[in-house]
């Protein structure tokens, strides 16, 4: 196994620390990561919601839960994120409950602030976006697809926001909540399953 990877799992935390750490910090007035300010614990409060409702709310597509379940092969989900990420609040539920539906996945975690190495190993056009999901094949210990920050379908409208706009302001982030809300996971479901063999 890769050095990085290894040393990326060590510290890593199940979806339930995850959601512990990110809660602690926000009780004392505190964001993940390294930069701290008022917005982000802002969009940490919102995501907390956000998470706390998707966890409820996210239903698997039944052919995802098919395939879900009859998984051959074994796998580590290692997801780089920090709780202030938007994505990440609408993404990580749904890697909750795809994992939840296999015991072929495991889901960690790392906080990407405190993984430099790892993130600009994995960069997405030449930025630290995130999140960031790495499937590690526990066979062959290899990482066999990454994946992130966001499905398709959100990414193109991402970039034909700023195409228009020449920015991805606060309209584009609300065009954006707007979309995973009535996706509804799906679109990150078929995305993710279809890198599993």
């Amino acid at each position: 196994m890769d050095a990085l990877i290894a040393n990326s799992l060590l510290k890593a935390q199940t979806y339930a620390q995850y959601r512990e750490t990110v809660t602690s910090l926000l009780a004392e007035g505190k964001a993940t990561g390294d930069v701290q300010s008022d917005a982000l614990v802002h969009y940490t409060q919102l995501n907390e919601t956000r998470m706390n409702r998707l966890q409820k709310t996210v239903q698997l597509e039944d052919a995802v839960a098919t395939k879900l379940h009859h998984l051959t092969r074994s796998y580590t989900w290692l997801v780089l994120s920090e709780g202030w990420c938007g994505d990440a609040a609408q993404l990580l539920p749904v890697m909750h409950k795809m994992a939840l539906a296999s015991d072929k996945i495991e889901l960690k975690i790392v906080f990407r602030d405190q993984h430099p190495e790892l993130m600009d190993a994995y960069l997405t056009n030449g930025t630290r976006s995130i999140p960031k999901l790495l499937i590690l094949d526990n066979e062959s210990d290899i990482v066999i697809a990454s994946w992130g920050p966001r499905p398709e379908p959100a990414a193109q409208l991402v970039r034909d926001y700023k195409a228009q706009h020449g920015v991805f302001d606060e309209t584009g982030k609300t065009a954006l909540q707007l979309w995973y809300l009535h996706d509804k996971g799906k679109s990150t479901q078929e995305e993710i399953v279809a890198l599993l063999r």
